[in-house]
């Protein structure tokens, strides 16, 4: 069993267990708040520290005592909590089930006492701000606990933690458990030295413990002036170049934890159901799971999270959450933030008509329906959508519509209602660009069929309720179904397409996450020519690439999010083309390479990389032509560099 014990230097070997440890952390929190605790009923405590302290000294260190004095008068006001102390809780003196992510024992109670909740949560991330002048206690030459792979964030810590104990996440006194804990560790390692002085340590190193008091101490002089513990106490991250609300953060923290909890667990289930139903009756229904996850996502609020007048959250806000359910296929859905729902959503709240939206929109954001949207057609180059024939014409008090429609995004879905269908008006003379309209046309309309599903590289894609093409033959719906007016139907797309595919990016930069993960494990389990794939060089630097293909992608991903949130959709025209040129391409790069790492394998069901690489390839397209955006750019582009130089003129 020992071989399975976790350890706050990383004594277990952490890649091996990351399966394991992405899913433990809510029971490891659960096992902190059942054994409740560290060291306190202050004021008693510090003294017999300091005392046991005084009495080691071997020489006067100054951090110590200024440590000491400030514990003294900064005791906690509400410090008359009782409760049950471990006093030593740490992951090494936790046993993890061997195969499931539980908590089986917590060991080494020989300093348990009475005092303070909070005093057991410092203590087991005091460890996330350890010197880097020193060497873990008793864990010379192992992984570092803030680089060991699978442990959550000291922020997510807090949360779960918080969540458990059903209180808020303000700890106002957390600083003062955190002092404490590193005076604690200050004046075990004093004594340890002290027992060596005197000939009795039965530790080898025990010499070297002198060393670890003073910047032990003056971390915990440190941490007594912090007064907050949340985002800023970590690494630096990507998200904190573009700032995240405070609300935002705590949504992504939830949503990492639900899909931890709810979503990855069930993953293979919802692969294996897919494969089963492809060739038969059942292969547009929905496996129950998701109907459940459904619930239980929005029953805990995460839901719609894409709306911002729903969600009050920013465009960064969802832009890293979007990124997080991206790292499983059928996640967005489970949230009812997937395509192309996300987008009709968005036309039916920013243009829609008090009506349309009682009728299609309330049923849409409850989950109720599904819907789909009708724009790409067969017989002509829809790269340039002013080609589009599909027709719309007024007769009387309806409209009525004629023509061929494919590539229509959850169709399939049994619980598919509604379309929103992009037209050219035929008697129209305006304007190119004013030529189009947008109607809600209900999928039991008479006259409107569903011809076939298409596939994608193979795939019939039924988890996202596939890509049909549709006919219209002399179809027809009342006037009130036409959305914001006649010929709108360009300026309603450029409102529609702006934030989606922000979306849509972010979500790929989640897969190209999992399909890095892939490739690294892969590569540290296979072994040609007598040495591991990450020590082939080609394979190392395969693997560095990814890395940064995915940070630049998230960077200017989030810029073109940060361009919505402050200058909107159209004055983020530019920022948006890049990344919808990027993205793809970036993911695309990195699937490629998780193949081939993969070998035969990766391209095979037992792989989520193939389906993968097919959706991605797909939004090259899907999202408008990489050459139709490069065009854009190049003309936003010089459009800025005139202006430019007849500003300096």
């Amino acid at each position: 069993m020992a071989e399975d014990r976790d350890s706050v230097g990383g004594s277990v070997k952490m890649w091996r267990y990351q399966s394991l440890l992405n899913n433990i952390s809510e029971d490891l929190i659960r096992a902190v708040w059942f054994s409740v605790a560290l060291t306190c009923v202050a004021h008693s405590k510090v003294s017999t520290w300091k005392r046991q302290y005084d009495a080691s000294a071997h020489v006067d260190i100054p951090a110590m005592n200024q440590l000491a004095e400030w514990l003294m008068n900064n005791l906690p006001a509400d410090d008359n909590e009782e409760n049950l102390i471990h006093g030593d809780f740490r992951i090494d003196n936790i046993i993890f089930h061997p195969r499931e992510a539980r908590v089986v024992a917590v060991l080494d109670w020989e300093l348990s006492t009475t005092g303070h909740p909070l005093a057991d949560l410092a203590y087991t991330a005091a460890f996330y701000f350890w010197p880097n002048t020193i060497k873990h206690l008793g864990q010379e030459g192992t992984l570092s606990f803030r680089d060991a792979i699978g442990i959550p964030s000291l922020e997510e810590l807090i949360s779960i933690y918080c969540r458990c104990r059903g209180i808020s996440t303000a700890l106002p006194n957390l600083n003062f458990f955190f002092a404490l804990s590193y005076f604690k560790m200050a004046g075990i390692c004093q004594g340890i030295y002290a027992r060596y002085l005197l000939r009795n340590s039965s530790a080898e190193n025990s010499y070297t413990f002198a060393e670890k008091v003073k910047p032990l101490a003056e971390t915990g002089l440190q941490l007594s002036r912090r007064t907050s513990f949340t985002s800023d106490t970590q690494p630096s991250s990507t998200g904190e170049l573009f700032q995240q609300t405070k609300k935002g953060q705590e949504v992504l923290l939830k949503v990492k934890q639900f899909m931890k909890q709810h979503v990855f667990p069930v993953e293979k289930e919802v692969v294996e159901y897919y494969a089963r139903a492809e060739n038969s009756l059942d292969s547009w229904k929905k496996p129950l799971v998701i109907e459940k996850l459904k619930e239980v996502a929005k029953a805990e609020g995460l839901w719609n999270l894409f709306l911002p007048a729903i969600s009050g959250l920013s465009q960064i806000d969802y832009a890293l959450i979007a990124e997080e359910t991206g790292k499983c296929f059928f996640a967005p859905e489970i949230f009812n933030c997937h395509a192309p729902d996300t987008g009709n959503m968005e036309v039916l709240h920013l243009y829609g008509s008090e009506e349309q939206k009682k009728q299609w929109l309330e049923p849409l954001l409850q989950g109720k329906i599904s819907s789909c949207f009708c724009m790409t057609e067969p017989d002509v180059a829809s790269s340039d959508a002013t080609n589009m024939a599909c027709s719309i014409q007024q007769d009387g008090d309806s409209y009525v519509i004629n023509g061929k429609k494919w590539w229509v995004s959850g169709a399939g879905n049994t619980n598919c209602k509604v379309a929103i269908v992009m037209a050219k008006n035929k008697n129209l003379s305006a304007s190119r660009y004013r030529q189009h309209s947008m109607v809600i046309v209900p999928l039991d309309t008479p006259g409107l069929k569903l011809i076939r599903p298409l596939s994608v590289f193979g795939y019939l894609d039924q988890p996202h309720g596939g890509h049909f093409e549709i006919h219209f033959n002399e179809v027809r719906v009342p006037a009130s179904n036409l959305i914001l007016g006649e010929g709108r139907g360009f300026e309603i797309a450029q409102g529609r397409l702006g934030p989606g595919r922000i979306h849509h990016c972010m979500r790929s930069i989640g897969a190209a996450e999992s399909a890095l993960q892939i490739m690294c494990e892969r590569a540290a389990q296979r072994v040609t020519f007598g040495k591991k794939l990450y020590q082939h060089e080609v394979v190392a630097h395969w693997i560095a690439e990814s890395r940064i293909a995915i940070e630049q992608t998230r960077l200017l991903t989030l810029k073109a999010a940060s361009s919505i949130d402050t200058k909107g959709s159209a004055q983020a025209r530019k920022e948006i083309a890049m990344i919808k040129v990027v993205a793809p391409r970036a993911v695309l790069k990195v699937v490629d390479y998780a193949i081939q790492v993969c070998g035969g394998a990766g391209f095979s069901q037992d792989f989520p990389l193939a389906r993968m690489f097919a959706f991605i390839r797909t939004l090259r397209i899907a999202d408008g032509p990489d050459e139709v955006h490069l065009s854009a750019i190049a003309k936003l582009e010089l459009q800025d560099q005139a202006k430019q130089l007849t500003s300096k003129m």
